[in-house]
């Protein structure tokens, strides 16, 4: 696999994807968008892996946009008139969470650092996120007169809520791990140094557990907050048929009864 901005590696049934432009404070770049699409691809393609971690190089879990190539109107932030700024952003950026929103093996995010704008989106993105007590978090669009471009209004607000992520957005304000963890926005604050180990940690307890039914219940977790309850219904009782005669789900009774560990093996 030929990555430049973004390292990926892969241990038992866990594959870590790491942004990598630490001098850049892993902030985006076209080569980073491609090389996540590339990473999330192989991640969904082997079957040994079960669980995601995402994290940042360095100091920074992600800075979001290149402010020196947005001054430079270089790369996805070239273009004269709206029309094809517009077009940048769709073709460019708006790849990875049309990417991201379809993996259906759990993502993890080790925020190690800053996570501000598209890099804040980013971890949204993501389905849970261990911060570190270090991490500073914001959506700060405002604050360089944008607005969040790359979906990040749609994924704050899924993430912590209307109101809050409303408040956030309008004010840019930059926030604490510890704040982020009082209003929902991280699920764990931990030292600096057991950033990733935990989000390992999280990702390994994770991939334990039977994967089809962990893929089915992120995809029926998602599908049921954007529908109704008769829909959310009926794809709970097809998803349910499809895990109840598996060999997993026979183990994982057996497993109980036993009084023994399982062995899911993904059939």
């Amino acid at each position: 696999m030929n990555l430049t901005d973004v390292r990926y590696a892969t241990d038992g049934h866990i594959a870590t994807i790491t942004l990598d432009r630490p001098d850049a404070r892993n902030a985006y770049s076209e080569a980073m968008v491609d090389d996540l699409i590339t990473a999330f691809d192989a991640a969904e393609r082997d079957a040994q892996i079960r669980c995601i971690v995402l994290t940042g190089e360095g100091k920074a879990f992600s800075a979001g946009g290149d402010l020196k190539r947005m001054a430079a109107d270089e790369g996805m932030f070239e273009g004269d008139d709206a029309v094809s700024l517009r077009r940048s952003y769709i073709m460019g950026i708006q790849r990875v969470p049309q990417r991201l929103a379809r993996v259906d093996k759990p993502i993890v995010a080790a925020i190690n650092g800053a996570a501000i704008g598209a890099g804040l989106d980013l971890a949204c993105m993501c389905d849970l996120r261990v911060a570190s007590q270090k991490a500073k978090l914001g959506s700060t669009f405002v604050k360089v007169g944008l607005v969040p471009g790359d979906g990040g209004a749609f994924f704050l607000a899924r993430t912590i809520g209307f109101p809050r992520a409303l408040e956030l957005m309008l004010t840019g304000r930059v926030i604490d791990a510890e704040r982020a963890l009082a209003i929902g926005l991280v699920h764990e604050v931990v030292p600096p140094e057991e950033v990733v180990p935990r989000a390992i940690a999280l990702a390994k307890e994770i991939a334990a557990n039977a994967p089809l039914a962990v893929q089915l219940t992120k995809r029926a977790a998602y599908r049921s907050w954007e529908t109704d309850l008769q829909t959310a219904l009926e794809l709970a009782a097809s998803y349910q048929g499809v895990v109840q005669r598996t060999d997993d789900h026979r183990e994982g009774v057996s497993a109980i009864l036993e009084r023994r560990t399982p062995a899911f093996e993904g059939g």
